[in-house]
């Protein structure tokens, strides 16, 4: 029965035979002569079962019946080598089932003993001497040890010997003995073994013949030799026989055959190969469908269940490594899960399982960067390598599995423990593989894995299958030497271990990267045409020359990079997995030609097969984000080339792309981040959008914090913040984003030691940013450190380097800004040559030749100012019209523009040609059209412009003011706070606006004078004033618009909110970037808001600058008078109402008025008290030259006793305007003849006119009076003041309003908040207390209450858009900052701006009895009638202030006290 099943397969016949032998064990008792042989034919039954259906019990229970078969043979019975074999055998096969090491051991034992009881002679020797070499193979394939492997290649050549041409076993033998040459060659490559081992496969196919029951085996076995022989000598027909081979046995074995399964499995491995080759996925497709076919045929339960779902996720995730198809490398993980879960511990198939598993894993955390993969991945490696211990032969392959997946994740993590346990981990498995071992060079080459390089390799001698490989690898780690340039030892040994490996002693002292790329010319050689492994060879090669002309820029060694690049793509057509690979090398190779050589063919056929690549990579593509990257790389320098923005916003949209695909644990992320950021930095130095420079700095930060301390890649990061804080710095001016540049560049540098090949682009980088600081900051140390650095970085870059113009030029301009310093003409001429040779090294149409060309050119334009040598100017001249011709961005068109502008006028200088000078500001003007592109540089453009075109008194002098008084606010708009803006506004001349108005006036325009003052005066309060302005108007013109109001009072809320912030001191640097970026989108949504508003009908001068027929409303009530004192002249502007305005010059100068200030400065200040004759003199001096003529000319116009609005400018803002007057018998006084009032801007006064009271039923005033302040903690003393209750009680009898109107809140209760909420709560404030206005910091000017201060900068926090009056009894409430003059920052003009429509202040420091004295006789003025008007404060402040006169108070005294608003 057990003959029919084998015959018709049949899986009754199988169970009858087992049934039956049962059945004659029982008839078979002890003593029975048939006793001995039942347990054998049972247990033989048995066996063949669990060949089938893989039950454990059958195979224990052949064991059990050989075991008790053996037991009833007495010593030298016939049968007893025949029990022995088919015990061992049985052992053999629970072995190969469970794993235990002691079956095998035993199983040998059991075949030597068979052995020795067959002697030559002995009918069955041959079966004995095949059966223990099969036995002894199995235990070399499990251990490893070499000399197992040799007996049983013996024992099967001995066995062959017994069996000549006809014998029945003769093509066993030779497959037999063909499977274990095929082993060694395997193991130690040696050619001849793998040779003889097809010969005998051959040999005994041709003694199978088809029909023959061993015919499949014979096919089988021949195509795997096969197989082996193409993966060593590349031989396409060999693999094709292979799977003919395959075929046929296919054939031979169909459905329902027991071998059926293991025939799809080989053909589908061989087919797998094919494809692997030549990149035809159908064969791919087709292995996944054997594969897949053959899992069919084995279930759950079957023995090999777990190795078919083996084979399938290994097939599975080579299509993903093709494809690109996410779901294949799913399946293939999922697969080897289920085969992991049916291979437990102590299963011998656990530990592969366990490896397979966690390679899918480690290749999926590569694709989507899941953290969890990769540590899942590592876990399951640590776990495999506790199944291999010490003698395990798996051990040394487990090491370096495990420490490739945790070099893996110090690629991503950057901690130096993983590293450190990968490196040791490689050391291990080295010691575990011994001078001989057939694993040695695979362990030596994958040392230096923790470098984040993919090695892999067998034995290496001559002719070794994996010589081309081990070439390969050598030429690798020495390559990383070159690149790295860390820890000299660790790489060292690791090019130690790779010689080794490739037994190879170099000879002569040749360089690294000579010798790399002279192995991968080895390598080539052994890879000829039609060789599978060629275009690896290729590329590896190509690559390899890239690099070395990356280091010594020898155009040959790129040119045959190329050539190779190319040749290896044409053997990658369509459908090759590594098509696209080939795509993006070649293409990463042109674009390397076209910034040495400029040709703009080498970057279009760049940008092609990139663009080919990335179709080759779609989404869930492993190599997406790569091909990504290089075409957005290609796309930015192109943009760089011909400054085509399409190209840019292109590369910005694949670098978002890009980092779309690598969420937060990639470990490409922060690369992704960082080319990300370049390419927003380089949009924002096109287009000047601040959110692209904004969202670029954070993504470097970003990046930064990914790349923590040791993080391989942590100086590329440092350096890339740095560039971009620079580049900040040079936008907004900000000294912490310089200093923080610098700080990183030298983090930077010193993470690049001598030797790195980046060294040199720190020390240039850290050069530059020096520089920048000594221009701003003229430390000769940082110009010194500057020109040190250049130098070393020149030195690191000799004739050749790439980078050799980069750092000529950068070396060249630090010795011209040390010339300027200096003067010392050996830096100019060093300067000029050094540029002169980076101009030679930068072919016409590179990105850098524009630059190179001004750069030049400026240098020769300072040569010829200091030589008078025409040559000089000419050649400069030519060169900057070139670089304007070439110009493709805004920045260089600045710089370019600007230059050719001062060439121009060094040709005036020297020719007095009229067309010289309108060159220059024609030039001028260009340049400031691109002043965005660096608003810094842009600024100090247009004002040499100013400077140079009111020196040669050019007309085009206003145009030079408007632009930078719009720069200059555009640059304050985007400042955070207001304390920020006013410190960034200290940067810039304080006269802008008052110069500009003085030009206006020289040109005959009144009404453009008025208008540019208004512009340029009080930004700050502008600024505010934008953000609260009020829609009212358009809402009720046209209700639709009810979105875009709520959308503009949305955003003006919050960024009103961001201006009043104060700069606080504890907030990290961080969280004050990110406040500063989060309002540059607000503005920018903002400003995007009001240009739709511009675009309704009415509404399209919307918050631009007021012109002068609207400013002129201001003087509806009275004439208003501006004041002008500029450096040019000083003047006044009568603005009249529905009249022409009136210009009257001033016969008094800038300094004359200075000098006044002064004299009354140090007169206030005397230590004895002030001497009232100076103040009269002072007071004198200014009726004389300031006020007569203004007097005289309004008393054509405005009746005596009037009000009239001074509007002083610049150092007319500390002068008590209001006082002028001949303080003699009958000498004129401005005080008896006009109401003076003072207004800070017409628009001030125009929008307190226009502002509505708040909807209340009654009136509400307020009185607080703080005389005692605590001033704890501060260095700020106060005298108590004697006079508040009387001050406070005096108000309360006077004033005209019910008691429950009326709040008085003095001394501990007067606290801070309670003022301030008083302030909010009534329109109508009288604060008598101690004020002082802190020059340094004016918005931190206070007046004190009980418990703290209530700030100007509380002030512009309240909500008092709508009072109507505040008198300040205190002092220095109206007295400016005379550093700023014209912003006009002062507690009064808070008050004032912030919606107070009428102000009451002090100019200096009060007296606490005159003050009390003045209070009395200004409220009875101003409540005569019974109520509260604030537009009479004016006159009653008037009227009081005479009032003190007649009491005798000193007019100083009296003159500090002035009334702004309406």
């Amino acid at each position: 029965m057990l003959t029919a099943f084998e015959e018709r397969n049949n899986g009754t016949d199988l169970d009858d035979a087992i049934k039956h032998h049962r059945s004659a064990l029982q008839l078979t008792p002890e003593g029975h002569p048939r006793h001995s042989s039942s347990p054998n034919n049972l247990a033989n039954a048995l066996r063949t079962q669990f060949d089938q259906r893989g039950g454990g019990k059958d195979l224990d229970g052949a064991n059990e019946h050989h075991q008790n078969a053996l037991q009833l043979m007495p010593e030298g019975h016939p049968q007893c080598s025949s029990s022995l074999s088919s015990l061992a055998i049985a052992l053999q096969t629970r072995f190969e089932q469970q794993g235990d090491g002691k079956d095998l051991d035993q199983a040998i034992e059991h075949h030597q003993n068979a052995l020795q009881l067959t002697p030559e002679g002995h009918p069955q020797r041959s079966y004995s001497l095949s059966s223990l070499a099969i036995a002894l193979w199995t235990r070399f394939e499990q251990r490893g040890d070499g000399k197992d492997l040799d007996e049983a290649i013996e024992h099967h050549q001995n066995a062959l010997q017994l069996r000549p041409q006809g014998h029945p076993q003769r093509s066993s033998s030779l497959n037999n003995l063909g499977i274990a040459l095929g082993t060694r060659f395997e193991q130690r490559g040696d050619g001849k073994d793998l040779d003889e081992a097809i010969e005998h496969h051959q040999n005994a196919l041709q003694l199978t013949p088809e029909g023959h029951p061993q015919c499949s085996y014979s096919l089988s076995s021949l195509a795997i030799a096969l197989w082996t022989r193409f993966e060593q000598r590349g031989d396409g027909k060999d693999l094709d026989e292979a799977i003919e081979h395959h075929q046929n046995v296919l054939q031979l074995t169909p459905e329902g055959h027991p071998k059926h399964s293991y025939s799809l499995s080989s053909l589908a491995i061989a087919l797998k190969t094919r494809s692997e080759q030549r990149g035809d996925g159908k064969d791919l497709d087709e292995a996944i469908e054997h594969h897949q076919s053959a899992l069919q045929l084995m279930p759950e339960g079957h023995p090999q269940h777990s190795s078919s779902l083996n084979n399938l996720g290994i097939a599975l995730w080579t299509r993903f490594e093709q494809q690109g198809d996410g779901k294949d490398l799913d399946e293939a993980i999922d697969h080897h899960q289920n085969a992991l879960q049916l291979t437990p511990e102590g299963y011998p198939q656990h530990f592969s399982s366990l490896s397979s598993l966690a390679i899918a894993l480690w290749t999926r955390f590569q694709q989507r960067g899941d953290g969890k993969d990769l540590d899942e991945a590592i876990e399951h490696h640590q776990n495999a390598l506790q199944l291999t211990p010490e003698g395990h032969p798996q051990r040394s392959s487990s090491l370096n599995n495990l420490a490739i997946a945790l070099g893996t994740r110090f690629q991503q993590r950057g901690d130096g423990k993983d590293l450190d346990e990968a490196i040791e981990h490689h050391q291990n498995a080295l010691q575990l593989t011994p001078e001989g071992h057939p694993q040695r060079s695979s362990s030596l080459n994958n040392l230096p894995l923790s470098w984040g390089h993919d090695f892999s390799s067998e034995l290496t001698p001559e002719g070794h299958r994996q010589r081309p490989s081990s070439l390969h690898n050598l030429g690798i780690a020495l390559w990383t030497r070159f690149e790295q340039q860390g820890d000299g030892k660790d790489l060292d040994e690791a090019i130690d271990h790779h010689q080794n490996a490739l037994q190879l002693t170099p000879e002569g002292d040749g360089k690294d990267l000579d010798e790399a790329i002279e192995h991968h010319q080895n390598a080539l050689q052994l890879t000829p045409e039609g060789h599978p492994q060629r275009s690896s060879s290729l590329n590896n090669l190509a690559i390899a020359l890239g690099t070395r002309f990356q280091q010594r820029g020898d155009g040959k060694d790129l040119d045959e990079a190329i050539e190779h690049h190319q040749n290896a793509l044409q053997l990658r057509p369509q459908g090759h997995p590594q098509r696209s690979s080939s795509l993006n090398n070649l293409g990463i190779a042109l674009g390397t030609r076209f910034e040495q050589q400029g040709d703009g063919k080498d970057l279009d056929e760049a940008i092609e097969h990139h663009q080919n690549a990335l179709q080759l990579t779609p989404d869930g593509h492993p190599q997406r984000i790569s091909s990504l990257n290089n075409l957005a790389n290609a796309l930015g320098t192109r943009f760089d080339q011909r400054g085509d923005g399409k190209d840019l916003d292109e590369a910005i949209e694949h670098h978002k792309n890009t980092l779309q695909l690598t969420p937060e644990g990639h470990p490409k992320r922060s690369y992704s981040l960082s080319s990300l950021a370049i390419a927003l930095q380089t949009r924002f130095q096109q287009r000047g959008d601040g959110k692209d420079l904004d969202e670029a700095i954070e993504h470097h930060q970003n990046a930064l914090q990914l790349m923590p301390e040791g993080h391989p890649q942590n100086s590329c990061s440092l350096s890339s913040l740095a560039i971009a804080l620079w580049t900040q710095f040079e936008q907004r001016g900000n000294g912490k984003d310089l200093d923080e540049a610098i700080e990183h560049h030298q983090n930077a540098l010193q993470l690049r030691p001598e030797g790195n090949p980046q060294r040199s682009s720190s020390l240039n980088n850290l050069g530059i940013v020096l520089g920048t600081r000594f221009e701003h900051r003229g430390d000769g140390k940082d110009l010194d450190q500057a020109i040190e650095h250049h130098q070393n970085a020149l030195q690191l870059t000799p004739e050749g380097h790439p980078q050799r113009s980069y750092s000529l030029s950068s070396l060249a301009i630090a010795l011209w800004t040390r010339f300027e310093q200096q003067g010392d003409g050996k830096d100019l001429d060093e300067a000029i040559d050094h540029h002169q040779n980076a101009l030679q090294l930068i072919p016409e149409g590179h990105p850098q030749h524009c630059c190179s060309l001004i750069n030049l050119a400026i240098a020769l334009g300072t040569q010829f100012e200091q030589q008078g040598d025409g040559k000089d100017l000419d050649e400069a001249l030519q060169l900057s019209y070139a670089a304007v011709e070439q110009s493709v961005t805004d920045l260089s068109n600045l710089t370019a523009h600007r230059h050719l502008a001062a060439l121009h006028l060094i040709l005036w200088s020297t020719q007095h040609k009229e067309k010289n000078l309108q060159d220059a500001m024609y030039h001028y003007k260009k340049a400031a059209e691109f002043a965005h592109a660096n608003l810094f540089k842009g600024l100090s453009c247009c004002q040499t412009w100013i400077r140079v075109a009111e020196q040669h008194h050019h007309m085009s002098a206003l145009d030079a003011y408007t632009k930078t008084l719009h720069l200059l606010d555009y640059h304050i708009s985007a400042t955070t706070s207001v304390l920020s803006q006013h410190q960034t506004q200290k940067h810039f001349p304080p006269d802008l606006a008052v110069n500009a108005a003085s030009c206006a006036l020289h040109q005959g325009d009144i009404c453009h004078a008025v208008e540019i003052l208004e512009q340029g005066r009080a930004l700050h309060w502008t600024q505010i004033a934008r953000f609260r302005t009020s829609l009212e108007d358009l809402y009720s013109q046209d209700p639709s618009t009810h979105t875009l109001v709520g959308q503009f009072q949305n955003l003006s809320a919050l960024l009103n909110r961001h201006a009043a912030l104060s700069l606080t001191h504890d907030k990290s640097r961080t969280e004050l970037e990110a406040r500063e970026r989060h309002y540059r989108n607000l503005l920018q949504q903002w400003n995007k808001v009001v240009e739709e508003i511009r675009t309704i009908k009415g509404f399209s001068h919307f918050l631009l600058p007021s012109l002068f027929a609207d400013l002129q409303e201001a003087a509806c009530k009275g004439s208003i008078i501006i004041l002008i004192a500029s450096a040019f002249s000083c003047d006044a502007i009568v603005v009249l109402y529905m009249q022409s305005p009136i210009h009257l010059p001033l016969k008094i100068t800038l300094q004359e008025l200075h000098d006044l200030v002064l004299q009354l400065g140090h007169n206030n200040q005397h230590p004895q008290g002030p001497d009232y004759s100076t103040f009269i003199e002072v007071m004198g001096e200014l009726w004389k030259k300031v006020m007569l003529p203004v007097v005289q000319k309004l008393k054509g116009f405005v009746r005596k006793h009037s009000r009239i609005w001074w509007c002083p400018t610049s150092v007319f803002t500390a002068l008590p305007l209001h006082c002028a007057g001949e303080y003699k018998e009958g000498g004129q006084v401005l005080s008896k003849l006009f109401v003076s009032s003072y207004t800070p801007s017409l628009s001030a006064l125009i929008k307190a006119r226009t502002r509505n009271a708040k909807m209340t039923q009654e009136m509400t005033f307020a009185a607080i009076g703080q005389a005692t302040p605590d001033t704890s903690g501060t260095s700020v003393k106060f005298a108590p003041l004697h006079y508040i209750d009387q001050e406070l009680s005096e108000i309360e009898a006077v004033l005209p309003i019910p008691p429950g109107m009326f709040t008085k809140v003095m001394g501990f209760e007067a606290t801070r908040d309670q003022a301030l909420k008083m302030l909010v709560d009534n329109q109508w404030l009288h604060l008598s207390c101690h004020g002082m206005q802190v020059p340094q910091e004016p918005f931190k000017s206070f007046l004190a209450m009980a418990d703290g201060q209530v700030s100007l900068l509380d002030i512009i926090n309240a909500n008092i858009s709508a009072h109507e009056f505040a008198f300040l009894s205190a002092c220095e409430t109206a007295m400016g900052d005379l550093s700023t003059p014209d912003e006009v920052i002062h507690l009064a003009a808070g008050l004032q701006f912030m919606g107070v429509k009428s102000v009451i202040g002090t100019l200096w420091h009060v007296n606490d009895e005159v003050a009390y004295k003045l209070v009395s006789p200004f409220y009875k003025e101003f409540c005569k009638n019974g109520t509260l008007d604030c537009t009479m404060a004016a006159r009653a402040l008037h009227e009081a202030v005479g009032t003190l006169a007649k009491d005798g108070v000193p007019l100083q005294d009296r003159a500090m006290f002035v009334h702004i608003g309406i």
